[in-house]
């Protein structure tokens, strides 16, 4: 009987479908935005990192051209070479954020894998926006494009890099393509949602506490500044609310998660007011692939004891 602060019961939220809509050609919308992806010429580039080499991994920042020409950067890990094909993990970070540091891929490398972490474009790290400008705008992006075209929302974007990323990864000569997972918190675990999404052959999924699902539910409990100050400054009597909120469902993670085919590990805490536990449900609710949920009760956008160590144990089939 489990409340979630300000949402919904435990047994409400494991039937909740979400509110957002999906739009009729939101299949069409993305087998043609992956077309398009797979017809950019990469450009890869693996430079050597700045990090210490340690004895057992080889570090590089590795750059990637992704649609519209932007220039894409992931730190790369890797085992130092055994002559064998390695299972490879792609980690996604938090909205406004960036890649992290080396160190704490180390893990990952010394169980055998391969580790990539991609910095999203115009964010906090390396990778470029092309939209306008280059380097960072670091938030607005759940707004960014709505006004344009689907085609050029800036989460359109940045989910084919991840797509992409998962791409260029299983190509490369030391990764076992066959053994691929994706993980992240918040903004980096709707990125893990899309990217298994859209590169189907994603092994496994390990999204925590995700963000941008079902845009309309977090507008209506007041948890998303971008979509209200949107309308407050461009609609304030809301007679675009049905086009806008279409518009979103293009990048809504619940429409994207019905896509997936790999195991899912998904984590949410219940009294989480930045993703609210409803939008992380309904995006759940909807993964037909075999899933298991990690409920935190008492626990809201922060940090979980112990569920790096479930994830680990996930990950490398523990």
């Amino acid at each position: 009987m489990s409340l979630s602060h300000g949402d919904m019961l435990l047994e409400d939220l494991q039937k909740y479908m979400g509110s957002s809509p999906c739009p009729a050609d939101f299949n069409m919308f993305w087998d043609k935005a992956l077309e398009e992806m797979h017809a950019v010429d990469p450009q890869i580039e693996l430079i050597p990192g700045d990090f210490i080499q340690v004895p057992f991994a080889e570090c590089f920042d590795l750059y990637y051209t992704g649609v519209g020409g932007a220039r894409i950067h992931a730190k790369y890990l890797r085992p130092k070479d055994t002559g064998v094909r390695h299972p490879a993990v792609i980690k996604f970070h938090g909205y406004a954020w960036n890649s992290g540091d080396w160190h704490d891929k180390l893990s990952y490398v010394a169980m055998g894998f391969c580790v990539a972490a991609m910095d999203c474009r115009g964010q906090g790290g390396l990778s470029e926006d092309t939209g306008s400008i280059k380097g960072p705008t670091l938030r607005g992006h759940i707004i960014r494009g709505i006004d344009h075209s689907p085609e050029k929302m800036i989460f359109r974007q940045i989910y084919l890099d991840a797509a992409q990323l998962a791409n260029i990864i299983m190509n490369f000569s030391e990764v076992d393509e066959a053994y691929v997972c994706a993980t992240g918190e918040s903004q980096g675990g709707a990125l893990a949602i899309a990217c298994g999404a859209l590169e189907p052959r994603i092994r496994k999924l390990a999204p925590v506490h995700p963000y941008l699902s079902d845009f309309k539910r977090y507008w209506y409990l007041d948890a998303q500044d971008e979509i209200r100050e949107y309308f407050r400054f461009f609609d304030p009597l809301h007679l675009r609310e049905e086009e806008i909120f279409m518009r979103l469902g293009y990048i809504d993670i619940q429409n994207l998660a019905r896509r997936i085919e790999g195991d899912v590990l998904f984590t949410t805490g219940l009294l989480d007011r930045v993703c609210p536990p409803s939008t992380q449900f309904a995006a759940y609710n909807k993964i037909k692939a075999p899933k298991k949920m990690l409920i935190y009760h008492d626990y809201a956008h922060e940090f979980y004891p112990q569920l790096n160590d479930h994830i680990f144990k996930f990950i490398c089939n523990l």
